[in-house]
């Protein structure tokens, strides 16, 4: 079959696009590497006294600081201040939630005594074993998350989906192809979160920035209007956030058709 000569060209000026951020992508890494910042030279107590409150506020660190015995909960301390900004909206909802990874199974019940009766979660894991963690409010699937046909499968039997938290085998295509098979299925609203991103030229980390780069999508032309038709990818997500070892993606509540630039007041400085 001939290739289409217009779709060839888009994509290799895609590429090009691509290639020229590299500087900028090189400089701001450079520029991190040697990071310093007087601002933030603060006194430890206060740093402390600021933890402190933060964990007492977070039923989250609440709930894993409980957790003596029985089954392990095995996370980063810093991940429960992520999870309380993006996930407290869905407390007390009805809310179901995927996790991908159970490992002990701990946090499958932190999730339902976080959010209230009304949750459902769906556990993710290669290990049959996991079965065992099954009960009236959660329901286990085996399967390699690297499979697009097991999340072909695990969309038909589970159609709404709220959140989804990978925390499964951690290999790049894993985590590209889990949130490929998923981010578009989650019910709108919803969050995505990926866990244990570790490094600083991680390339599933440069796959989210080349999702995130489309948010920005904006042509010279486009730029001079007042109404401009989002993309596909501006429809659909509201926003992109990067944080130590995790990434979390938001979904809109309600599809965008247009972004709009509004000028108020009577009185404008000549120099445009």
């Amino acid at each position: 079959m001939p290739v289409n000569p217009l779709k060839k060209l888009l994509s290799r000026s895609e590429t090009c696009r691509v290639l020229n951020t590299l500087p900028s992508l090189l400089r701001g890494s450079i520029r991190a590497s040697g990071w310093t910042d007087s601002v933030l030279e603060e006194s430890k107590c206060a740093k402390i006294q600021e933890e402190v409150a933060s964990n007492l506020s977070n039923p989250l660190r609440a709930y894993f600081d409980s957790v003596t015995k029985g089954k392990g909960i095995w996370k980063w301390l810093h991940y429960f201040d992520i999870y309380q900004r993006h996930f407290q909206k869905f407390i007390g909802k009805e809310v179901r939630v995927v996790e991908v990874g159970i490992y002990s199974g701990g946090s499958l019940d932190m999730w339902k005594t976080y959010f209230g009766p009304k949750c459902i979660v769906y556990g993710v894991d290669v290990e049959e074993a996991c079965r065992a963690y099954e009960d009236e409010r959660t329901k286990v699937f085996i399967g390699d998350q690297a499979d697009r046909g097991f999340w072909r499968h695990f969309r038909e039997q589970v159609p709404h989906v709220d959140i989804l938290i990978d925390d499964g085998g951690h290999l790049i295509e894993q985590q590209i192809v889990t949130l490929e098979e998923m981010l578009p299925h989650l019910h709108r609203g919803g969050v995505y979160l990926c866990e244990d991103v570790h490094g600083t030229h991680n390339r599933f980390a440069s796959y989210v920035n080349g999702l995130a780069t489309h948010l920005n999508a904006l042509t010279p032309k486009e730029a001079e209007e007042s109404t401009v038709l989002t993309c596909a990818f501006q429809r659909a997500i509201s926003s992109v956030h990067l944080y130590p070892f995790v990434t979390v993606i938001e979904k809109v509540c309600s599809p965008v058709d247009q972004l709009l630039s509004i000028k108020h007041g009577t009185e404008w400085q000549p120099f445009l």
